[in-house]
Order: structure tokens, then C-alpha cells, then sequence
């Protein structure tokens, strides 16, 4: 991993840009930063190629019509590094951490609507190693994806504005080509427009124009992988929640105005709130605990579980070390 000293101010305002827009050109970025559109290309490889951000295109559309589990797996001690390895093989996970010393693995997991809770459970891998899980559906996100991303944020509001695209709306029926789409902008959402058109059989400015489409309807969305203990966020914590059900909205929606709070949602369980908090260090995160959880009202209990390291993140599709757009088109071509 890069040390955090590599990773200047100019490398942290590229990264809140690609955050706000993750398919920006260059041009773009470099007109906002005051830098040459050189400059922003090459800072970008660096920190692509180095592994400490991607860009990804998801389909939105494939979320809703999701249940959206939470799983979390209580391990024997040693085992949750081969469990968690196992889960990110799937197609069907994401957000898979390591939680509290490598003892209890969470996994987020998509199944088709109406699924019962006990046909995901099925899918887990077989093992004596875990010895309990709890599940948890999701039922209403505050924050999350691009949203929150607050504690990226290093450029005022005004200086980003220009990237922001504006919410059209509209319909869009997707079809098989679709589909070769979003598998490419799963790996890389940066993928040049002529890889798009070699992954799917269109002309490049058929693909542009239906990468517009998509967004406009809001099928595709452009969300930022990081590592960010790179970024000097050395902290990162899950919360569990129990909020009575009459004040879990307005708890919820206070939770998500925190800058820490990359992600909250109400789910079902013991716990009827769960949140990720990013912060510079344990002491920032205790900080942050006793002083804005603690005046959150409603909040009767609080349970905190570290993540040791995440194995995968928003993306379903985890991708080779050294990653090429070329060699991504081309075994997607070589598919039946």
C-alpha cells in the first residue's frame, strides 16, 4: 500500500471530483483543480494502478429490485480470512469485512425480489468455521454510494457544482447488450467509450448516448472504491443501532448528515439501525461517538464492530491486481 505521505491535497481534491462524478473527463477535473488535463491523468493512473481508488458503474436498478441482506457470520478465530475469500468469488456479494479481529465476517448480499431469507443463508459456503449468522434486511437506505463520501470532501460545494449531473428522469427497458455494459463498468466505470462499444457490439456513440440514457433514468450510478487508510482514515467502524420505530426516521436521517457516516440504513434485526463511520483515528472516532451519537435522541443501545480490512467493496465484480480495460472486453467476448 502507498503511505498516506504520498497522497497530497491535489490528490484528495481529484479524489472528492471522481466522487462527485465518476466518469468526469479530465478536462473537467483539471479546469476545477487549476492543474493541466496531463496532470490530473497522471495523478488519476497513479492512484488507480496503485489500488487505492476505483471508479464503478452499478445498476441501480438491479439494487431495487434486491432485498439487500446484511450477513453477519461469527467466526472461529483464524478462519475469516478463507470464508471472506470464499464470498467474494460470488457474483451475489458485496461490501465483504473482516469485523473485531478477524472473528466475525459481514457480507452484503443481493437475491432476486420475494427471495426468503433462508434461500441466501443456503448460498453461504458450508463450513464448521462459522459457528453463528444473523441476517439483516435492509429496508430503507439514509446514505450511502456517492453520498457518503462527506469525509472525502476538501473542495467547497461551489468548486464541485459544475460536475454535478442534474436528475432528468425517464424510463429505459434494458436488454442483453445492457447488461455487457454494466459488466465492464462493473470493473472499471472509467472504461473508454470505444472498450464500451467493443464489450457490447455498439457504435462508440450509440454507447455514449445510452451511458447517458441509463444515467438520466438513473439506472447507472458511478460510485468510489477507496482504501482509506491511504487517505489518513485509519478508522472505520460499523454501528448497530437499537432506535424505537417511532423516532428510526428522524434518527436516521440525523445519522446521515454526519460527514463521518459514509452509509446508514434501517434493517431489520435486534439492532434496527446500521451505519459505517469513517474517521482519521480511534481517538477521532470516540470523539465522534460520545459527542454526536450521544446526542442523538431515541438511541436506547450501541454496539461497535471494527473492520480489520475489507475485502470487497460496492463493486460485485473484484478485479485482477493489474487490471486492463483490453483484457476485460476481451473475455467478455470470449464468453458464450
Amino acid at each position: 500500500m502507498v503511505e498516506t505521505s504520498t497522497i497530497d491535497e491535489l490528490d484528495r481534491q481529484l479524489t472528492h471530483c471522481l466522487g462527485v462524478d465518476g466518469r468526469a473527463s479530465f478536462s473537467q477535473i483539471a479546469e476545477i483543480l487549476g492543474v493541466s488535463d496531463q496532470t490530473v491523468a497522471r495523478r488519476y493512473r497513479r492512484l488507480r494502478s496503485a489500488g487505492l481508488l476505483r471508479v464503478v458503474g452499478l445498476d441501480m436498478a438491479r439494487q431495487k429490485t434486491s432485498l439487500g441482506w446484511f450477513l453477519r457470520m461469527r467466526c472461529v478465530p483464524g478462519s475469516g480470512e478463507a470464508i471472506a475469500a470464499a464470498l467474494a468469488r460470488r457474483t451475489d456479494t458485496a461490501w465483504i469485512q473482516l469485523l473485531s479481529g478477524d472473528t466475525e465476517v459481514l457480507c452484503s448480499i443481493r437475491g432476486a425480489a420475494g427471495e426468503e431469507s433462508r434461500s441466501l443463508l443456503a448460498k453461504l459456503p458450508r463450513s464448521s468455521r462459522i459457528v453463528a449468522v444473523t441476517a439483516h434486511s435492509r429496508l430503507h437506505m439514509f446514505v450511502g454510494g456517492q453520498d457518503g463520501l462527506g469525509f472525502l470532501e476538501v473542495l467547497p460545494a461551489e468548486r464541485v457544482e459544475p460536475l454535478r449531473r442534474p436528475a432528468r428522469g425517464g424510463r429505459v427497458e434494458l436488454g442483453d447488450l445492457d447488461s455487457a455494459l454494466f459488466d465492464v463498468l462493473a470493473v472499471d466505470g472509467r472504461t473508454p467509450y470505444a472498450d464500451l462499444a467493443a464489450a457490447t457490439g455498439w457504435s462508440e456513440s450509440t454507447v455514449r448516448r445510452r451511458v447517458d440514457q441509463l444515467r438520466d433514468a438513473g439506472v447507472l450510478y458511478f460510485d468510489l472504491e477507496l482504501d482509506t487508510a491511504a487517505f489518513g482514515f485509519l478508522s472505520s467502524t460499523w454501528l448497530w443501532l437499537s432506535v424505537p420505530p417511532s423516532q428510526l426516521a428522524a434518527t436516521g436521517a440525523a445519522l446521515a448528515k454526519f460527514p463521518e457516516v459514509a452509509y446508514a440504513a434501517a434493517v431489520t434485526g435486534a439492532a434496527n439501525l446500521a451505519a459505517v463511520v469513517v474517521c482519521r483515528d480511534e481517538l477521532a472516532f470516540y470523539e465522534f461517538l460520545t459527542a454526536k451519537i450521544g446526542s442523538l435522541p431515541g438511541v436506547e443501545r450501541v454496539e461497535t464492530s471494527p473492520v480489520i480490512r475489507t475485502v470487497k467493496q460496492a463493486s460485485a465484480v473484484v478485479p485482477p491486481r493489474h487490471f486492463s480495460p483490453e483484457r476485460t472486453v476481451a473475455s467478455l467476448q470470449s464468453q458464450p
